[in-house]
C-alpha cells in the first residue's frame, strides 16, 4: 500500500517517520520542504501538493494544525479531492471539528472514498514512540482495513463510532484534560497558600482517590448505571468538603470560580434531595441542563 502523508509538524513529522519504519512505502508532503528531509533520507518520496500526494497514492494521511487547514488540503484548489481515486482513504489526524470531518466524508463519498476521523493523544513523546492512543470514526469496515497502518503510529487505537465519533472523543478527553489542569491550578494555589509545600500537597493528591484513578473508574461502575443509590461518598459531604475549601480561599484570597460554581450545583443538589445519594449524582444536575442521560448497558 502506498501511502501519503500530509503534514510533518511536531506530531506529523514522528508519525510518518514510524510508518516508513514500519515498512511502508510513503510518499509526504509539507508546506516547508525541509520538514520533509528526515523522512526523505529514511526512504520516502517528496509530492508538491496535496493534489499531486494524493493522485500517487491509496490511503492519505494528515495531520494539521486545525479544522481550517483539514478543509483546505481536503478540499482546497490544489488539494486531496482534485487527486484522489476511487477506492482510496483518506484518514485525518488532527485534532479537528466533527462538523468538519463529516462534511469532507459527506463530499469524498461521493467520489468512492472512505473518510475516517483519528485524532491521536499522546503528545510529541507519544508520537516518536508510536505509543499514541488513536480514536477512529467512520466506517467500521474501513477502519479494520487500515487498522495495521494506524497501529504504526499507537498501540491504543480503538474504533469509536461513526463519522465524527472520532473528533468528538478527543474534544472530550482534552477538554476534561484541560479543565481539570485548571482545577488543579485553583487547589494548589489556595493549597500552598494556605501553607502547604507544593510537594507534600502532590504526593497527597497521588496518594488519594483522584491519584489512584477511582474518579474515571466511577463512570461505567455508577454514572453508566445510574447507580447514585449506594453513597460511596455522599454528595452533602462532598458538599461540606468543597465549601472547607472555599472558605479556606477566601481566608487567603485565593480566586477559585470553578470550585465556587462546583459548589453551587452541589449545593442545589442537596436542596433537591440528593444529600444522602453518592456524590456522582451530582452529574445529573449538568445532565438536566444538557438534556441527555449519560448511561450504557
Amino acid at each position: 500500500m502506498r501511502i501519503g502523508f500530509i503534514g510533518l509538524g511536531n506530531m506529523g513529522g514522528p508519525m510518518a517517520l514510524n510508518i516508513i519504519r514500519a515498512g511502508h512505502q510513503v510518499i509526504v508532503h509539507d508546506v516547508r520542504h525541509e520538514a520533509a528531509a528526515p523522512h526523505l533520507e529514511a526512504g520516502a518520496k517528496w509530492a508538491d501538493s496535496a493534489r499531486e500526494t494524493a493522485a500517487q497514492c491509496d490511503l492519505i494521511m494528515t495531520s494539521l494544525p486545525g479544522p481550517r487547514d483539514v478543509e483546505a488540503v481536503a478540499l482546497g484548489e490544489t488539494g486531496i479531492i482534485h487527486g484522489i481515486r476511487r477506492g482510496s482513504t483518506y484518514i485525518d489526524l488532527s485534532t479537528n471539528s466533527p462538523t468538519v470531518i463529516r462534511h469532507i466524508h459527506t463530499i469524498l463519498k461521493q467520489k468512492g472514498v472512505d473518510v475516517l476521523d483519528a485524532p491521536v493523544s499522546g503528545g510529541v513523546a507519544g508520537a516518536k514512540k508510536a505509543t499514541l492512543g488513536v480514536f477512529v470514526g467512520g466506517e467500521e469496515a474501513a477502519f479494520q482495513r487500515v487498522q495495521p497502518v494506524l497501529s504504526a503510529i499507537g498501540d491504543k487505537v480503538s474504533y469509536i463510532g461513526p463519522s465524527g465519533s472520532g473528533a468528538i472523543a478527543k474534544l472530550v478527553h482534552n477538554q476534561i484534560a484541560i479543565c481539570t489542569s485548571a482545577v488543579i491550578a485553583e487547589a494548589f494555589t489556595m493549597g500552598v497558600k494556605a501553607g502547604v509545600a507544593p510537594d507534600a500537597l502532590f504526593k497527597a493528591v497521588r496518594d488519594g482517590a483522584f491519584g489512584q484513578g477511582n474518579f474515571l473508574n466511577m463512570l461505567p461502575r455508577v454514572i453508566f448505571k445510574g447507580a447514585f443509590d449506594r453513597a460511596f461518598f455522599a454528595l452533602k459531604l462532598a458538599r461540606k468538603d468543597l465549601g472547607l475549601a472555599t472558605e479556606v480561599a477566601r481566608e487567603f484570597d485565593v480566586p477559585m470560580a470553578l470550585a465556587a460554581s462546583v459548589e453551587q450545583d452541589l449545593i442545589a443538589g442537596v436542596v433537591s434531595g440528593l444529600g444522602d445519594k453518592d456524590a456522582s449524582a451530582a452529574f445529573t444536575i449538568q445532565e438536566a441542563r444538557a438534556g441527555i442521560k449519560v448511561r450504557s448497558d
